[in-house]
């Protein structure tokens, strides 16, 4: 009898789940206007150690084609070798493209850039701040994106940098997800790069452009949302509105910068009020923007007491941008829960229905919380002046974090 009672449990949770799912799907796809797309394999990829090797092992192979952009690239041995794995496949006949942000890249070391310069490699600046208006300057790249032959694609929070160099162990290895993405989706990532490289090159294609079908590669629905610098509501603020606003049990959250306005702080208040379970992971000891972190952390006592667990990460700073929602769905890609990403920078999101997926970002959250610092919103409550006299210095600019 329990035997055959375990396939009916089975298919009954399926089915919740697969409900849940087209729910969620039909809201995305009607409330933001860009269809989904079936057949999807995602691969979640942990830390420098992991990311790396697949990006330089995809250009390695590309016989045709290699779009990539970043919103940092500086120096070191990583640097180095991106742009000589660049710069052979362009020596080898494949077309390959490189756009580089105007202010986020400016460290990046200027022998690599004649070195890929000489080897055929086309590098593009997306606004350089010298020859802009000062609104114009505000509103960076910030995505990033791999796009080999047309038939793989990288997004995550990587840069090409050092300090994502090595497996999250001291402070000079950051904690960080990439996604390595095969099947329908990596139009959209290809159509993310392509609409950043319009406004910095006159040829939007060439021969070398194949336009080919993609083959199924799994099961996974993905929509690839574009959030882009204007006034107004955003796709971005839609986007996690809507996962917000769906999650029935569980919302889980690692960002980099968390200091979003007051409305989404209500929303993530809201959200805890009506029994979902809402948890935040966010840079503890280690993080790069100071004050970032500080016009978060004015919200702390608001959030905990409405029972939103907020955690710090101690190992080294957490640059992770990664939501799941239920155990059914995943958002990861470039944007923080922070005012620049919903309101000033150019950012690419994936919206992941896929149970598999979603439980191996779970699983990395677990691992993350066991080498994290729980707030105590009491203890928090009872903050020292200098501390709040901090959070509230950071007030007058914190539409720019």
């Amino acid at each position: 009898m329990t035997a055959e009672l375990i396939p009916v449990q089975t298919t009954a949770a399926a089915a919740d789940a697969d409900a849940r799912k087209q729910r969620l799907r039909r809201r995305l796809e009607r409330l933001i206007g860009i269809a989904a797309t079936e057949g999807n394999r995602l691969t979640a990829l942990r830390n420098g150690d992991e990311i790396f090797p697949a990006m330089l092992g995809a250009i390695e192979k590309a016989e045709h084609t290699i779009d990539m952009m970043t919103f940092v690239y500086w120096k070191g041995d990583i640097a180095r070798d991106f742009a000589f794995a660049l710069s052979a496949r362009a020596r080898a006949g494949v077309r390959v493209r490189l756009l580089l942000d105007g202010f986020g890249s400016r460290l990046i070391d200027k022998e690599l850039l004649s070195e890929m310069d000489a080897a055929g490699v086309r590098v593009a600046w997306f606004r350089p701040p010298l020859r802009l208006s000062p609104f114009k300057q505000n509103h960076r790249c910030h995505r990033k994106a791999l796009v080999v032959d047309e038939q793989i694609a990288f997004t995550g929070g990587v840069g090409i940098a050092e300090e994502w160099c090595g497996d999250a162990r001291n402070p000079q290895e950051w904690r960080d997800t990439h996604v390595e993405l095969r099947g329908p989706a990596v139009d959209g990532i290809a159509a993310a790069f392509a609409q950043n490289w319009a406004e910095c090159d006159e040829d939007l294609f060439d021969t070398h452009d194949r336009f080919v079908e993609h083959p199924r590669q799994g099961d996974a629905v993905v929509q690839v949302v574009r959030g882009s610098a204007s006034f107004g509501w955003q796709d971005m603020q839609t986007l996690l509105r809507v996962v917000l606003e769906s999650a029935e049990v569980r919302v889980r959250l690692a960002t980099a910068y968390f200091s979003p306005d007051p409305y989404f702080i209500e929303l993530l208040c809201a959200t805890a009020r009506r029994g979902v379970e809402v948890e935040i992971l966010v840079p503890g000891p280690y993080t790069d923007k100071r004050v970032c972190q500080l016009a978060g952390e004015q919200h702390y006592e608001e959030l905990t007491a409405c029972g939103v667990k907020i955690w710090h990460f101690q190992p080294t700073m957490m640059h992770a941008k990664v939501i799941t929602v239920d155990g059914v769905a995943a958002l990861t890609g470039s944007t923080n829960f922070n005012r620049r990403s919903l309101d000033h920078d150019e950012e690419v999101m994936l919206a992941v229905l896929d149970e598999e997926f979603t439980a191996v970002l779970d699983a990395h959250f677990d691992e993350d919380v066991t080498r994290s610092e729980a707030i105590d919103g009491g203890k928090w409550k009872r903050r020292g002046t200098f501390q709040r006299l901090r959070e509230a210095a950071v007030t007058p600019i914190r539409r720019y974090l």
